[in-house]
């Protein structure tokens, strides 16, 4: 099977061509100033390193299955003693990949797309019909019409969009909602003196505050938060969920079109990139996935640290260290994503001492470039106020929402400990769990206690004239209402009954919808 390259895709020149040798990146050539090693005058640099499909595969290590399920930090760091800062893995269907582990390399994958490209088209796995279309690693690599497969032109066109239309968001009015439908949360779970916060909390603040950025009805949030949760973690009802979530964002495409407002969505379409209406549909989609997906890890690990790092949170009633402080450590430990999947090399070229050939695929490994040696060697140092961590990327594809993610996660937590100042874990620290999958790891839970909180009075709906939060007044510090549950928003597919199989096999429709 051969997939073709878009026309302005970059073509590496052969491997050893001495009208290129000069000029390849990430060669040791005299050009850099670097001296060749020693050996015949013709021979390229590597070429005594083994590629990557020359490799054994009983001897590479697997980033799915029960080792790097059970201890992926403990899998890392053995990869990392045995191969450096870039080692061989395997990935579903036992096809090889890098895995990046250093930090400065992974910095070096993500800021040189003319070496290492998004566009997954260049796999050489995809091109010699290695991978089946049930393969697990489809949702998340298959190529698609988005920034985030895109090089050059097109993607600066379609970043462009999407950058300018977040940077457009009143900051404000993203701290009004989250405080907003934080009180409406602790309304429901706070007359009980006790909760569970991944599932009562971190899994609902993100994608609420985000539907209404995007310009959705504020009916469509609740359904949208369970749809959203049922998609990524992988249910028999995932199809349908994701179906759910397409059919909502065609109507508010279609809406905009006639009644625009200060949201995202209107923002795509009018931009001076002239996106189509498929392609607003598509980022919007990314947008609310990813930032939810993302928000919500971040919020219940902070959370966890905060509930059982004595010494932080000491600090933080103290008032010598703030949320933010918290975030930083947060991010540097327990990246939202573990890894990124991924880059794709152009050309042959050396990297972190193995042999990259063209067409090899590289997986960013964030949380273990997070804890390399080199720029971390002591674990237990505090690092608050300290950003250079991997956790939001870098280079052209660095994360376009990270502000907004932590904006939402900062004022979440802030305002659940004002709300429930005595917020104490129910549970041994040594009790909390994790499920872990080859992109992220995931808390299950964490029980709290707290002293009840009598519901309070209800607030005064804000006028519906304009964008609450937005373009009009300020939001009600509780809910009008108790979050009485999902709220259908139109024709919703309902769950049907289909026969069991591999839920990873369903999810390859995810993005053709």
């Amino acid at each position: 099977m051969t997939t073709p390259f878009r026309d302005d895709a970059p073509l590496a020149p052969p491997a050893g061509c001495p009208a290129h040798g000069a000029d390849t990146p990430g060669t040791d050539t005299p050009a850099l100033g670097i001296p060749r090693p020693a050996g015949p005058a013709d021979a390229e640099p590597g070429s005594d390193l083994p590629c990557l499909d020359e490799l054994p595969v009983a001897e590479l290590r697997r980033l799915y299955g029960p080792e790097a399920e059970a201890d992926p930090s403990g899998l890392y760091e053995k990869l990392r003693a045995e191969y450096g800062e870039v080692a061989p893995v395997l990935l579903h269907g036992d096809l090889p990949a890098w895995l990046v582990l250093g930090h400065s390399a992974n910095l070096t994958v993500m800021r040189t797309p003319s070496r290492f490209s998004r566009d997954s088209r260049r796999w050489r796995a995809f091109q010699e019909g290695r991978v089946g279309a049930d393969s697990p690693l489809m949702p998340v690599i298959a190529w698609q019409p988005l920034c985030v497969f895109a090089d050059g032109a097109e993607h600066r066109r379609l970043r462009g969009a999407v950058t300018d239309g977040l940077n457009g968001t009143d900051r404000r009015g993203v701290r009004r909602f989250v405080t907003r439908y934080t009180a409406e949360l602790v309304e429901e779970f706070g007359p009980a003196g006790e909760a569970e916060l991944v599932s009562r909390f971190a899994e609902h603040l993100p994608m609420l505050v985000m539907t209404q950025l995007v310009g959705m009805p504020e009916e469509y949030g609740p359904r949208l938060v369970e749809a959203a949760r049922d998609l990524m973690k992988g249910t028999e009802t995932a199809i349908a969920s994701n179906e759910h979530v397409v059919a909502a964002l065609r109507r508010l495409v279609e809406r905009k079109r006639t009644d625009p407002g200060a949201d995202l969505c209107t923002r795509l379409m009018q931009h001076e990139a002239a996106l189509t209406d498929e392609e607003v549909l598509e980022h919007l989609r990314v947008v609310l996935l990813a930032a939810n997906e993302t928000t919500v890890n971040l919020i219940a690990d902070t959370l966890k640290m905060i509930l059982t790092d004595d010494r932080f949170r000491a600090h933080l009633s103290g008032g010598h260290m703030t949320v933010p402080d918290g975030l930083d450590q947060v991010l540097w430990d327990a990246p939202p994503m573990s890894l990124v999947a991924g880059r794709w090399a152009t050309g042959d070229t050396l990297l972190g001492g193995q042999r990259i050939r063209a067409g090899d695929m590289l997986l960013l490994g964030l949380a273990a470039g997070n804890v390399d040696p080199i720029v971390r060697p002591d674990l237990a140092k505090p690092l608050h106020g300290n950003r250079s961590h991997l956790s939001f990327g870098s280079g052209p594809h660095e994360c376009p929402g990270q502000d907004i993610g932590r904006a939402i996660a900062e004022t979440g937590i802030d305002c659940l400990l004002t709300l429930l100042p005595d917020l104490r874990l129910a549970v041994p620290e040594e009790e909390l769990t994790w499920t872990s999958a080859w992109l992220s790891r995931h808390l299950v839970a964490l029980p709290v206690e707290f002293t009840p909180r009598e519901r309070q009075p209800a607030a005064p709906a804000p006028a519906a004239t304009a964008t609450p939060g937005v373009d009009g007044p300020p939001l009600p510090p509780a809910a009008s209402a108790p979050w009485a549950g999902p709220t259908p928003v139109g024709p919703s597919p309902d769950p049907v009954a289909e026969p069991r199989r591999g839920w990873w096999a369903r999810l390859v429709g995810w993005f053709r919808y």
